[in-house]
């Protein structure tokens, strides 16, 4: 196996917190340096280059001939430092808009030697792709700078937005060795987005034809250009590498499954107390808003991710729901289901955030009691449209109340102030009945906190979990995989339904072995478990570059 001795990782959501791609990279450059003894620098976009950063401890002493030399050869700007997370990487935050100037020239340039057509682009291609030419302008004048042949260098973009820049850096510097990651290819997420059927008529689909009928050409082009002009193409899933393989044309060379390093967990002797803390709150928050007063005793749910309705399961879990108020409404039980789903939010509540701030039990509930903050799209707003449309509206006698939290949970939204991994550990269940889902952080992240979890045969964690337990996860497992298809809709939802009522049903010995079990799974995909395929990616990427 040929090792790296540096690696450049390349990502929009470098120091900067979007989606899962953040949790790969922030999680696992420990490990990676670890298991290869590599210099890692994460490049990623200058977002706001009149203010800081706070997730970027800045060094302004180093590097200082790499700043000055693409100042004066490109106007190109950069921030550098330590990136605040496990391993404490160095990063180098790029202020691309400089390279707009020369647009026009650099997708010409893209079209006649990779062939990308950039023709049709539209909204945030143009941005992603002069980030990715100015990130192959950074790591380019570095191997100039202080690399020579005898170093073994990796060049590694992540996701269509940087695949520009790895085309041109292996067009300049053959010697640097190229590795593309897709960690969802951009024609399957917008099939499944536009409802249409991605499984059931899977082996017809023409990725070309399907960019063309859905206006996502320039997108698809860039990403299959790269998958097939770099050294190395991966993926993140089996499910994925058979989606690449259909509409990219083109087999990845390696799966790399993501993994997670348990760090960010709370220490032991602090769980309960943390977890006691998340309900507390979250109850308090609930309890304002409907007027209710409702302990300890309710069962919390959960579900999160994108805005995307369909992809990430948010109208099943609302189906669900509705469902489950339909089938329990004479047990007794009180179930509370979170929706955290970041919306167009406009500003936390006042009238919540007064009644918080009063600590005082109400006897009423707030006007539209059922979400946390005010939006600036209330009545185009999808989940609140269908809250309505399945009677979820958190009326006084109703024993499942559903709240919808449509912001980023950072610690001080205003509401809640406390971040998502402080929220997640007081929850009972979580559920993420994904229809397109390469892999899945949310669901591996609520069993590494011992959060029993529900996801579906379509998501790359549940079919990972299926292979490990040699069976359908079940709840006892600590994750349940749902078995999902174009046609079985309203038996998944009936499926859930029956899951949390198992749940409901339980003995509190009973649920405490499914928490532990949660945890158990979660910890074999510790990234020191799963780093290898990366390390199998580098290796591969290195000799194909002439590397030994």
């Amino acid at each position: 196996m040929v090792k790296p001795d540096l690696i450049f990782s390349v990502s929009w959501e470098v120091c900067n917190k979007v989606g899962g791609i953040y949790t790969v990279l922030s999680t696992q450059a420990k490990e990676l340096q670890r298991q290869t003894g590599a210099t890692l620098i994460y490049i990623g976009p200058d977002i706001n280059p009149a203010g800081q950063n706070e997730l970027l401890r800045e060094n302004n002493e180093l590097y200082p001939e790499l700043r000055q030399t693409l100042l004066d050869k490109y106007g190109i700007g950069i921030r550098m430092g330590i990136w605040d997370i496990p391993g404490s990487p160095i990063a180098i935050l790029v202020d691309f808009v400089p390279v707009f100037a020369k647009k026009n020239q650099i997708y010409a340039d893209a079209w006649s030697l990779f062939g990308v057509d950039s023709l049709h682009a539209y909204g945030d291609y143009d941005e992603a792709s002069m980030f990715s030419y100015a990130a192959n302008l950074v790591a380019s004048e570095y191997y100039d700078l202080y690399l020579d042949e005898c170093d073994n260098v990796v060049y590694h973009a992540h996701e269509w937005m940087t695949g520009l820049g790895a085309l041109f850096i292996k067009h300049t510097h053959s010697q640097i060795a190229t590795v593309f990651t897709t960690h969802a290819t951009s024609i399957g997420r917008s099939i499944a987005g536009n409802n249409k059927d991605l499984y059931e008529y899977f082996a017809g689909y023409n990725g070309d034809q399907m960019a063309r009928e859905l206006n996502m050409e320039s997108k698809h082009s860039i990403e299959k250009c790269t998958a097939h002009g770099v050294d190395c193409f991966t993926t993140v899933s089996g499910i994925t590498s058979s989606e690449c393989t259909q509409l990219l044309d083109i087999q990845p060379h390696v799966v790399t499954v993501n993994g997670f390093e348990d760090g960010f967990l709370p220490a032991l002797e602090d769980f309960s107390n943390k977890r006691q803390a998340a309900r507390k709150r979250i109850l308090e928050v609930a309890n304002a808003l409907c007027g209710t007063d409702w302990g300890d005793d309710t069962t919390i749910i959960a579900t999160g991710g994108r805005f995307e309705f369909r992809n990430k399961g948010i109208d099943m879990f609302l189906a669900a729901m509705k469902s489950l108020k339909e089938n329990i409404s004479d047990t007794g039980h009180h179930v509370l289901a979170l929706v955290n789903v970041p919306a167009w939010v406009d500003s936390a509540r006042k009238d919540l955030a007064n009644r918080l701030g009063n600590g005082q039990k109400c006897e009423y509930a707030l006007p539209n009691p059922y979400i946390t903050h005010t939006l600036n799209n209330f009545d185009e707003d999808r989940i609140v449209a269908t809250l309505d449309w399945a009677g979820l509206n958190n009326n006084a006698g109703d024993n499942v109340k559903v709240l919808y939290v449509p912001c980023y949970l950072h610690g001080n939204d205003g509401i809640f102030n406390m971040s998502y991994y402080d929220l997640l550990i007081g929850h009972d269940l979580a559920l993420f009945p994904s229809y397109y889902e390469p892999w899945g952080y949310t669901p591996l992240e609520s069993s590494a906190f011992s959060v029993p979890t529900i996801t579906t045969d379509l998501a790359g964690y549940g079919i990972w979990v299926n292979s490990v337990k040699g069976h359908y996860g079940e709840l006892r497992d600590g994750v349940k995989v749902i078995h999902r298809t174009d046609r079985n809709y309203e038996q998944a939802v009936t499926d859930i339904k029956d899951t949390i009522v198992d749940w409901l049903d339980m003995t509190p010995a009973q649920k405490e072995k499914t928490r532990k079990a949660a945890s158990s799974i979660a910890k074999k995909a510790l990234w020191k478990h799963f780093i290898k395929y990366y390390l199998d990616a580098y290796s591969l990427a290195l000799e194909k570059s002439g590397k030994q």
